[in-house]
This record gives C-alpha cells, structure tokens and sequence, in this order.
C-alpha cells in the first residue's frame, strides 16, 4: 500500500505535520504511532502553560493535544496505533509491527520522522550508589502519577533542574510530597525561568547549582542520598557533603533525540543536537524524508514544536506534488562564539521567500548582547537581547534580502557578542 505521506509517531510533532501536509492537498496520509493513544507527551502534561504563542491561550498538555486532534477529525488521515516502526529505508519504505496486523510495510512518497525524545537514565549518567528502587526519570514519574495514579514518592530530591523536574518538584508537592531539593550540576538552571519561579521559588524548594549527588544509600528502597558541591570541572568538593534523608530520587538530567530510525535511514546527523541535519523546510539529507519537533534538536514549547512541524508537513507535500523550487545558492549555518547549534544547519536561498527561521541555544547564561550573522567578515543582522539562557531556545529570523548578500564559499555564522557597559 502506498502512501502520499507517512508520519513516524503520533505527538505534537506529528499530529501538526499531518495536518499542515492534508492542508497543502496531500490525500493519503498516515500517521503511525507506538502508544495506545495519539497525542505523545502531551497526556502526561496535565499542568497548564501550553499554546500561547500557538493559540494566543494557556491550556493544558491534553487540551493542546485536543485541538490538533480536533483539526485532524473529517480529515481522512489514517492512524494506526500501538505500532511500532521497525525501519525506514533511503526509498522511504516504512516497515512496522502491531499486534492486530503483524508486520507490515508500506510505501511512501514523502516521511515525515516525529519520534520525539527520550530521557536520560541513572545508567546514562553513572549516578553512583546501592541500586535500589526509588530511583525515576522525572518523565516516568510524572506518567505513574498522572496517567495511572501512583503516588511514586514521599520525601524527594531532584537531580537535573530540566523543565520535567521543575515540573514534577511542584506536581509532587501539591499531591502532599516534601521536595527536599533540586540539585544541577551547572551553574545555572537547565530549565525555563518561569518554571523555576512557579515550581521551585514558589513553593520554597531550594536549588543548589553547582552541586550533584555522589551516592545513593538504601537497602531496598531509596533512604538517603549525599550532594556535594562541584568545581569548574563537574568534580565533587571534599568537605561540601550534605546528606538528605528521602525515599524517592528524580533524575531531570536530559532529553536525547529519539533518532534510531533516522540514524539507520542513513541521514546525515548532528552530533551537536543529537537529531538529523536539516535544511530550511525540514528536509533531512535523504529526499523526501522529513524530521521535525524534538527528534531534531530538545525544544523548550510545544508551541515551537508544532510551527516547526507544520513547515515540515507543508515541505513535504510540496515534494511529492513536484512543486519544490529548484536548487540554487546553498549556506551552511555554522555556530559561533557563545551559540551551541543552529538548526537548520542548510539553507537554499531557492526556498527562503521572505525570512530564514534559525533557532539556537547559548553555550552559557548572558545579559544584554547581541546575536550576530556574519559572512566572512560581513555582518548581515544583528538581534538584541535582554538576556540568554542555556535553558530556554532562542529564535531569530533573518530577511531574504540580507541572505542574498551572503557569500556563498562562506559559512553563514550565528554568534553572540556581549555589550560592553
């Protein structure tokens, strides 16, 4: 059986290509997801703060999800669920298992991949101590409690200061729990300001920046962890142990592209975001293959997400209409000083008509600077900014008339240059 479009997973990201895609005329449209339910991430986000930007008001995880799925309803997009894709393949064959149907294989003329992200574990990071229960990824956690209603803990530490530990520090202290702290191993918070100002400071729940847990004890059941601080280095300081007693240890320490369709597809990766490299309209290196939302690089809102997912839907009907433009001049993005990544990390000028939306993350915490595009030695645009944080995504879009001053044979390069007092 063939397909226009095939979509590999049924969250935010998904559900806006699909729609974005059958908006642009595409008619046969299949969208494939692993859980039981389409919707992704969003279930288990039942606190508000969702669709601002989006939908101009605040919702709440499965209300965002409603919406997309409400625009989806009459459309004729196909969806199987508790499917899980086996392969994509460079011809863009997706082969797929479910208990239903067995193993099947499908044809498409364009994919979209939407696998979203997955949390780093206790064995990821090397956390040190008895292996004994209590230990959860934030992620986990906020599932057990607010899809199948288990309380998971009573006296908590938080290690990572992600936005699904910040959420999940005032989640569990509503529900009755004590937080005892939230520990981040940099010197500055991993998640948005908001989130630490309505999660921790509102509920009085310290944040201890540079420090870490060094050891885990309990027999059975977490009873206690020790947090040291750290220097420059990540490494503990002798003398600065402080020993908590809890029952429950949630680790917030990172997110990692879902990528092990796309890795095996072939596409070219970026070891900087962990995702596939991408031009302007959301096109891996592979025609035809699309990637969007957080299997490209971790957002910070949903919001984002799905903007940058409707591009690649409306992308990849346009390539199986045969309406792409043609290839013309080619940038390639690079990071500069104080800049992590950039995605895209291509651009056609063929396909930018008015502005080129480039999003990146700051290396470190910065007040009133400036980000900078340079060819060469060419200074194209500059943004202002207040401040930047690692913690929260930043975006600019820059005009088409000042990409094509650009010089080709030159990388185009998104720096960040402080502003002298």
């Amino acid at each position: 059986m063939k397909y226009d479009l095939i979509v590999v997973g049924g969250g935010p990201a998904g559900l806006a290509a699909a729609k974005a895609a059958r908006e642009a005329g595409l008619t046969r449209i299949l969208i494939l997801e692993r859980d039981k339910e389409l919707g992704g991430i969003l279930n288990q986000c039942i606190h508000n703060g969702f669709g601002l930007h989006r939908f101009q008001e605040e919702l709440t995880g499965p209300e965002y999800a409603g919406r997309y799925l409400a625009m989806l309803e009459g459309t004729g997009v196909e969806t199987r669920l508790d499917t899980m894709v086996l392969e994509v393949t460079p011809d863009r064959r997706v082969c797929c298992i479910n208990p239903r149907d067995g193993y099947r294989e499908y044809e498409a003329a364009s994919v979209v991949l939407a696998m979203g992200c997955r949390e780093r574990t206790r064995g990821a990071i090397a956390l040190p101590g008895s292996r004994c229960a209590g230990v959860f990824t934030a992620g986990a956690a906020q599932r057990f409690l607010n899809m199948e209603g288990y309380m998971v803990g009573r006296r908590v530490v938080i290690l990572g200061s992600g936005d699904i530990g910040l959420i999940m520090a005032r989640r569990m202290t509503l529900e009755g729990a004590q937080v005892l702290a939230c520990v981040e191993v940099m010197p500055h918070p991993g998640g948005l300001t908001r989130n630490i100002v309505q999660c921790l400071e509102d509920f009085n729940i310290p944040l201890y920046l540079s420090h870490t847990i060094t050891d885990i004890r309990g027999s059975g059941r977490v009873e206690q962890v020790t947090v040291a601080q750290v220097d420059e280095n990540r490494t503990p300081v002798p003398g600065t142990e402080r020993v908590f007693d809890c029952d429950t240890v949630l680790l917030s320490v990172g997110l990692i592209p879902e990528n092990e369709l796309t890795r095996q597809a072939g596409a070219q990766m970026d070891p900087r975001t962990g995702g596939a490299q991408v031009w302007e309209n959301m096109e891996t290196s592979i025609p035809g293959v699309f990637a969007c939302g957080n299997v490209v690089h971790v957002h910070d809102l949903v919001d984002f997400v799905s903007a940058e997912s409707e591009r690649a839907g409306r992308a990849s009907a346009a390539f199986v209409q045969g309406s792409a433009g043609q290839a013309g001049p080619v940038l390639e993005l690079q990071a500069g000083q104080g800049v992590r990544y950039t995605v895209p990390q291509k651009l056609r000028l063929s396909q930018v008509e008015k502005n080129a939306e480039v999003f990146f993350r700051v290396t470190r915490m910065f007040g009133p600077a400036r980000v900078q595009v340079r060819s060469g030695e060419q200074v194209l645009a500059r943004f202002a900014r207040d401040r930047m944080a690692p913690g929260e995504m930043e975006r600019i879009a820059v005009p088409r008339v000042l990409l094509d001053k650009a010089d080709a044979e030159q990388a185009l390069v998104v720096e960040v240059q402080e502003e002298t007092p």
